[in-house]
């Protein structure tokens, strides 16, 4: 075996396990902290942080992923 077979066989099981990992979370935790606020809910000028509309909150990029990807099979099925 070569270098980059080695190299591969090693970081193909690391990024599997990173990657289920982040779908573990998704699916527990769909929402993190809005990173314009960092969770506060207002802006600099104490006024209603426009991203997250207040509430601190923002949905994940992976759990956004799914949604769009569960509402393609419901919308592809009726």
């Amino acid at each position: 075996m070569d270098a980059s077979a080695i190299i591969a066989s090693l970081l193909c099981p690391i990024f599997t396990l990173i990657t289920l990992g982040y779908l573990g979370v998704c699916a527990v935790s769909p929402f993190g902290a809005c990173r314009r606020c960092h969770g506060n809910g207002r802006g600099r000028t104490y006024r209603h942080c426009n991203r997250c509309d207040g509430t601190g909150r923002r949905i994940r990029i992976g759990r956004h992923i799914w949604n769009e990807i569960r509402r393609e099979h419901r919308n592809g099925t009726r």
